[in-house]
């Protein structure tokens, strides 16, 4: 079981992320999200986490400029992208590639398709008009289901502490994305990094 924590803005929280077990570790660069940080400041957190912690910079529509200047500014050692990305585009990344889906909504005509992505590991969020993600709504979970059959899959979409058990067993995801759930008035809470951690950790 895959738990990533989302959203990192500080290192005392990416740092009680690594302590409390996450495999993963989220940093925002998009800038229409108040999680939003620079490569700079990601470049510092990940400067003083432990050696071996596994980072992720989450980019929507960037450019492939954008996202290696990025990554060799901040040393990422994976790329999620959560807009309308195609497919080529995700294959010519030279880092690992998570791709968000939103499986409640239909894509347009000519807009891909989950299963038209050979990347790494898909990221089913909920499908919120306006908001590309962290939203705090809860996803699909049926939905959700039927895709980690046939792919390696992150739930992600209002999970919390309380609700992570039943999503895990509800989806059998190949892993759990958290942001809001993980905040107390809009800012990480190393308590309920860890609660989340525990609570996906009993469920697996």
């Amino acid at each position: 079981m895959i738990v990533k924590i989302c959203g990192l803005r500080t290192l005392p929280a990416a740092t009680a992320a690594v302590e409390a077990g996450a495999d993963l570790l989220g940093f925002n660069f998009v800038p229409s999200s108040r999680r939003c940080i620079s490569p700079e400041t990601a470049r510092d957190i990940i400067g003083g986490l432990p050696e071996g912690a596994q980072t992720v910079g989450i980019f929507v529509n960037p450019t492939m400029a954008q996202v290696q200047a990025t990554v060799q500014c901040s040393g990422l050692d994976w790329v999620q992208l959560s807009g309308t990305e195609a497919p080529a585009f995700c294959a010519e990344v030279a880092q690992p590639v998570i791709k968000t889906v939103r499986l409640s909504e239909r894509p347009p005509a000519g807009e891909a398709r989950p299963d038209d992505y050979d990347v790494d590991l898909l990221l089913a969020d909920a499908a919120v008009p306006g908001s590309w993600g962290g939203s705090g709504e809860v996803s699909d979970w049926r939905a959700a289901g039927r895709l980690a059959q046939r792919r390696r899959l992150l739930l992600a979409g209002g999970l919390h502490a309380g609700n992570v058990a039943a999503a895990i067993r509800a989806v059998r995801p190949a892993g759990v994305d958290v942001a809001s759930g993980i905040e107390t008035d809009e800012r990480e809470d190393p308590a309920k990094i860890r609660a989340f951690v525990a609570a996906a950790r009993a469920a697996e």
